[in-house]
């Protein structure tokens, strides 16, 4: 018995021993695999106990619910980020556990439905830590994705609730900051090769004491990015919109006293969940299928598949993302799971059950299968800071499958809608400003994505991000206030930029922009569908256009504006087909552009997207194709030639006849053109990918085999799903020199390469 004493004591004094020299706290698999709300609290189980009336619960909500609005409206109002300004933030009240219970109004949802990863964090690691604790008046900083984020260009600032000496809440606020540090400026690099080069990497850490920013801390901080103004600015509106959150907190405690704040947290909460579980439950059981390519790493144009089969069985809904492209260890497209969640709970949050509180458990009984190592789930290592590149599609495609799952129900909670457009189409900018200061962020453009056809009628233009259900597309003259560009063209209609449909996708608009006023300036690009759309239709509507990238170089257009304005045209086809600036060159790129410096008067020219058309184009309204018409929406070749309507050219008099006429030989031309399922199969399909297709992903139904390249002289590879490895990719510009080299080559030995000489 004293020996195995002796031995019980000796594994304590080891395990404490461990527990209190840890090398490293990395983000934990036990707090970050998990998207479920916490078990009970001591606190919460007593309250629970209570009978606290529901209307007093609801009162309660209402008034947390005031307070985080008052603390998003603080951040819009007094932020220095474009972020902040535009409304790409949010703020939100946090149990003490960690579980988001109320979030603000409008906002990014996505950033408040991760927040509880880092939360759980501190609770987990920092609470019984002697150099750090959690006391009244301390807040925390993180942006991290590994310890639960999107990327690392949004930064949440934490602060724990204490009342009577006992922490009962957190309150949060997470901004869009931008700038960071990375190896490009504005915070989104998609140069970056490694997570070392994509800026701060902020593991959550105490920043605030006593209700004070920490001087030394936030000094590091700010040394550490291109915008030290605006990082300190934000820090200190973030805290401040916090403490205002606690005031509310605090105010609805002595009002209604805290078992009822606490219970009408953890009320909302749990009864979320099980309502949720209720509406999934009214679906058909059944699976859908689907994918979409990433035509781009934003370094290459590659086909990175992006594989969904959604299972919906009793009142449990699962996503399977198995079958789906392994990670790149040398990209920053790769997605954290968490991050992923994050996105589809957004999907619920908004689109789905919008009726619902915004709060986590929305997403607590939906489960999310990946394969480890893949570039939905990618390892610590792998860059993130382009996640969107990947989990935009993920997105949409749970998107089309729960408007399958939806279309039968009888009791529907939103409209049937068909995708909404899944990419941040915008400028990403740096350099020096006419203020002569050093900035690097983004403008507030890609806020501007077009809405997704609905069932009965058209999409919304331009309307509003796929992230955020209340968001602003910014202001470009104020935004010439504070930086040295201009958008000679700023959120116009683009003709035919549209999912055509019998109700189209809402439309986006192009911008063209060009640097004036400052010594270095520069933009950047980062989006895929400008070969393959990431934006597909529904129940036969189209998808959205696949989009370019458009320069004019070696011309100042604000030159030729002074000598002959004429020459100009307000119209990214117009300039690109009639090129009207002469010795100019006219280029068209992928979306995946890296920082490039952009001389005064040179063309950068790009369109915000579409979304997703719905039914069939000859079921279309004749008269709804008028009007587009009129309006300069669509060209007659789209009028004609898509929606086959008979009308006068002039004077747009609708001849019914003929349109009916024209549509039922299309119909009959469509029964030509087709062939029996089984025989498009048997020509259709292969049981590989092409030998010179660089694919990334399963290919057919077999899930269990993924295929990597050949790319850039990387040969093709076949890798076991359930022990996939980091694909790594060559630098596009050695693939390009060795192109070149080879082309040389073959002109200087008469056509032949060097290495088919004897």
């Amino acid at each position: 018995m004293e020996k195995s004493a002796l031995a019980d004591n000796e594994k304590v004094l080891i395990e404490k021993f461990l527990a209190d020299n840890v090398l490293f706290l990395g983000p934990d698999p036990e707090i970050m695999l998990d998207h479920d709300i916490a078990p009970r609290s001591e606190l919460e189980e007593a309250g629970m106990k209570l009978e606290v009336d529901p209307a007093v619960q609801a009162l309660i909500r209402d008034r947390l619910q005031a307070g985080t609005n008052e603390g998003y409206e603080m951040l819009e109002q007094m932020g220095a980020a474009p972020g902040a300004k535009w409304g790409d933030l949010i703020t939100g009240v946090f149990t003490a556990s960690g579980d988001l219970a109320v979030s603000s109004a409008g906002g990014v949802l996505i950033f408040s439905a991760l927040v509880h990863h880092p939360i759980k964090f501190i609770n987990k690691f920092w609470t019984t830590e002697p150099t750090v604790g959690i006391r009244p008046g301390d807040a925390f900083i993180h942006n991290d994705a590994r310890y639960g984020n999107i990327h690392n260009t949004d930064q949440s600032l934490m602060l724990p609730i204490f009342y009577n000496g006992k922490m009962v809440a957190w309150a949060g606020a997470t901004v869009h900051e931008g700038e960071n540090g990375a190896i490009e400026p504005g915070g989104m690099p998609s140069a970056a090769e490694s997570v070392y080069e994509e800026g701060l990497k902020m593991s959550p850490f105490k920043v605030v004491e006593n209700y004070e920013l920490k001087k030394d801390l936030v000094t590091f901080l700010q040394n550490s990015v291109r915008e030290p103004k605006l990082q300190f600015e934000d820090m200190k509106v973030k805290l401040f919109a916090c403490r205002r959150i606690e005031e509310r907190v605090l105010a609805a405690i002595e009002e209604f006293g805290l078992d009822p704040v606490i219970v009408s947290m953890r009320a909302g909460l749990e009864n979320c969940k099980a309502e949720v579980r209720r509406r999934v439950s009214e679906w058909p059981d059944g699976a859908v299928r689907t994918m979409c390519i990433a035509d781009s790493t934003l370094r290459e144009n590659v086909l990175v598949k992006i594989c969904l089969e959604a299972r919906k069985e009793g009142d449990q809904l699962i996503c399977d993302f198995r079958g789906s492209s392994p990670e790149f260890a040398n990209r920053c497209n790769n997605t954290v799971l968490a991050s992923l969640k994050g996105m589809l709970a957004q999907l619920f949050l908004t689109f789905v059950w919008p009726d619902l509180p915004r709060n986590q458990a929305v997403f607590a009984p939906i489960q999310v299968i990946t394969d480890p190592k893949s570039t939905l789930n990618s390892s610590y290592s792998t860059p993130n800071a382009e996640s969107m590149m990947t989990f935009f599609p993920a997105f949409t495609m749970l998107q089309l499958a729960v408007a399958k799952f939806t279309y039968s129900c009888p009791k529907k909670y939103s409209k049937l809608i068909a995708p909404w457009h899944n990419m941040i189409r915008t400028f990403i900018y740096g350099g020096i400003t006419q203020h002569n200061e050093m900035v690097g962020n983004l403008c507030a453009d890609l806020n501007g994505m077009g809405g997704g056809a609905r069932a009965d009628r058209d999409g919304e233009h331009a309307i509003a991000p796929i992230f955020a259900a209340m968001a602003d597309s910014g202001e470009q003259e104020l935004n010439e206030e504070e930086v040295p560009f201009i958008q000679i063209v700023s959120k116009k209609l683009m003709r035919d930029n549209q999912a055509f449909g019998k109700y189209r996708g809402g439309q986006g608009y192009e911008m063209i922009a060009s640097s004036l006023g400052s010594p270095l300036w520069g933009f950047m690009t980062c989006c895929i569908g400008s070969k393959v759309s990431s934006v597909p239709g529904l129940f036969g509507g189209y998808g959205a256009p696949a989009y370019p990238l458009c320069k004019v170089k070696g011309v100042d257009v604000f030159d030729v504006m002074k000598t002959d304005p004429r020459k100009f045209e307000f119209s990214i086809v117009d300039i690109m087909n009639k090129r009207p600036f002469e010795g100019a060159t006219y280029t068209t790129h992928h979306f995946g552009m890296q920082f490039e410096i952009a001389k005064r008067g040179e063309l950068f020219m790009i369109t915000q997207g579409s979304g997703g058309g719905y039914g069939d184009v000859l079921e279309r309204d004749p008269d709804l194709v008028i009007s587009d018409l009129e309006a300069k929406l669509i060209s007659h070749e789209t009028a004609r030639e898509i929606y086959h309507i008979v009308y006068n050219k002039d004077t747009f008099l609708l001849d019914r006849d003929g349109t009916e006429k024209a549509r039922t030989a299309e119909r009959e031309s469509r029964k030509n053109r087709g062939v029996p399922f089984k025989e498009f199969i048997r020509k259709w399909t292969t049981p590989e990918p092409p030998a010179e297709l660089p694919f990334y992903g399963c290919w057919g139904d077999d899930r269990s085999v993924i295929y990597t390249g050949p790319y850039g002289g990387m040969p093709r590879r076949k890798m076991n799903a359930e022990a996939l490895e980091s694909v790594y990719m060559p630098n596009p510009r050695d693939v390009r020199i060795a192109q070149l080299e080879q082309r040389i080559s073959e002109l200087e030995h008469g056509g032949k390469a060097a290495g088919d000489l004897v």
